[in-house]
């Protein structure tokens, strides 16, 4: 299954991708909004920082999984669930960057990882970063290390159990004085939310149509 996903991944990354459509079904958004419509979120000028993550995908697993750190207290986004990654540095890619910050944070071996594509950049207007999402697979088994002075824990969670509705919950938290209707995955005991979930969710809804492609070549 994992090197069939592959296959589809790789080609269907090179089509126009669900992009804002996917990533606002985990944005969060005030009270207030009755019902909520987003604007695009992008910046007026080029004066943002571009930054990249790694998105990988162990495929040595019974099915395919997604990597995900807890990010240690104390730094920015401290104690959220994120994807490796960071700014980009001289003129490294964005391939560069990511896969250098993943290797700093979690150990992952560069070279074993094989990088299909990217999914929709997403703007975090807070810290003013252009991210973009570079998918990776990741075929051999190894041991991985968080750096202790960015990463608390490293883990990884099935693609499927992000699908559907059964670990998809949504809640009222007051973020920077404002009550916001917050969606997130309710897969480990601190939320995965926010920009991360936003990225994921478009990995997410292509996954979903990868599995509904396979029920069709089934039933046809």
């Amino acid at each position: 299954m994992s090197k069939i996903f592959q296959e589809f991944l790789t080609r269907r990354l090179t089509k126009t991708l669900p992009g804002e459509e996917a990533q606002n079904v985990m944005r969060p958004f005030p009270e207030s909004y009755k019902n909520p419509t987003f604007k695009s979120f992008s910046p007026e000028d080029d004066s943002y920082r571009n930054s990249s993550v790694l998105v990988p995908i162990l495929t040595y697993t019974e099915e395919p999984e997604v990597l995900l750190t807890l990010r240690t207290q104390g730094i920015k986004h401290g104690g959220q669930i994120s994807f490796p990654g960071g700014g980009r540095e001289g003129d490294e890619s964005i391939e560069e960057t990511a896969l250098r910050e993943a290797h700093e944070e979690t150990g992952i071996i560069e070279v074993n990882v094989e990088v299909v594509g990217h999914l929709s950049t997403l703007y975090v207007d807070r810290s003013n970063n252009m991210v973009t999402p570079v998918v990776g697979f990741i075929h051999q088994e190894q041991e991985f290390c968080a750096n202790p002075n960015e990463v608390d824990e490293i883990f990884s969670v099935p693609i499927s159990k992000l699908s559907g509705e059964e670990f998809l919950k949504q809640e009222l938290w007051s973020l920077r004085e404002t009550k916001y209707v917050v969606p997130f995955w309710d897969v480990h005991s601190v939320p995965l939310w926010g920009a991360t979930s936003m990225m994921l969710n478009e990995l997410v809804v292509l996954y979903e149509e990868f599995m509904d492609l396979g029920k069709n070549h089934q039933s046809g």
